[in-house]
């Protein structure tokens, strides 16, 4: 019998035939001193910027609010898009082929695909794309022939390698080496059986490889891969230094004219932290997406 008459205890199967939801326990909610402290002094740091940011003249605010939208800076999204597009596209296909030849009994692509991590992966991307960009100087034009028969053809070297090629390839080829890696380690996440059963049914090991490895994989493999694409869309800000219009040059170009810095700055951050927003919602859509049946 309840103590209280208001209150009646029913029993679990009884709950359960009368189609009775079954009570949800929750644990109580204790904040302790510390993280009372923490949470205020957040909060205290977090209204002193906005503050800072609303007050402060030198932000110059209506300046930032006339660019943002300009033409210059549109172009500018729009190349800086079209660059990350086409650098994610060589860096995620090379960076599969690499870890399809790590993951061979081949010890020559073993080596290659290994060695291709180890150079691109220790120079920096400034160095590479500054690279590309004067590879004329070592190569004046890009010829194909045969000993005997002579050139089929020649072009002088600046006519193929663009500043729009080398930042490209500077950016692909050294984020290939890190998506290599991480397709890798999606790869070797899955299990065992897997491989026995694709032995089993008589499949081909690219068959194997393209209709079960690689959609198991693409659930480990989706947060690393996105992480390393937003990595490659800030990493685009660095081709201003060979002289590609994308958006942190035209920005500068901009500010170099009216002298108007910090508020162009701020225009690009925003931009920047815009898409950044936008490939990350996206990340989560695909993430969800394959990972149903986890």
């Amino acid at each position: 019998m309840s103590a209280n008459p208001d209150i009646r205890l029913v029993p679990a199967d009884a709950a359960v035939t009368q189609g009775a939801a079954a009570p949800v326990v929750r644990p109580a909610r204790r904040y302790g001193v510390v993280s009372i402290s923490g949470a205020t002094a957040a909060l205290c740091i977090a209204a002193l910027i906005l503050w800072t940011a609303i007050t402060d003249e030198a932000f110059e605010w209506p300046i930032f609010a006339d660019y943002f939208f300009a033409a210059p800076v549109l172009a500018g999204v729009g190349m800086t898009l079209v660059l990350t597009f086409f650098s994610g596209l060589v860096a995620v296909v090379l960076g599969t082929i690499l870890a399809i030849m790590r993951m061979t009994t081949n010890p020559i692509l073993i080596a290659a695909s290994t060695s291709y991590a180890w150079f691109f992966r220790g120079i920096p991307v400034l160095v590479q794309l500054i690279f590309w960009y004067n590879l004329a100087l070592l190569f004046p034009a890009i010829s194909l022939g045969f000993p005997g028969v002579g050139w089929l053809f020649s072009v002088p070297t600046n006519l193929v390698v663009t500043p729009f090629t080398a930042a490209v390839l500077g950016l692909g080829l050294s984020m290939g080496a890190y998506m290599g890696e991480v397709i890798r380690g999606g790869i070797i996440s899955v299990g065992a059986g897997q491989i026995e059963a694709i032995r089993s049914l008589g499949m081909t090991h690219g068959q194997g490889l393209r209709r079960i490895i690689l959609p198991q994989a693409m659930r480990v493999v989706l947060p690393p891969v996105g992480n390393e694409l937003i990595g490659l869309l800030k990493w685009t800000s660095l081709a201003s230094v060979i002289s590609v219009t994308e958006l942190m040059e035209q920005t500068n170009l901009i500010a170099s004219r009216n002298f108007h810095v910090i508020p162009l700055l701020l225009v690009a951050a925003l931009w920047y932290l815009s898409i950044t927003t936008i490939f990350s919602i996206g990340q989560g859509w695909l993430e969800r997406h394959f990972g149903k049946g986890a």
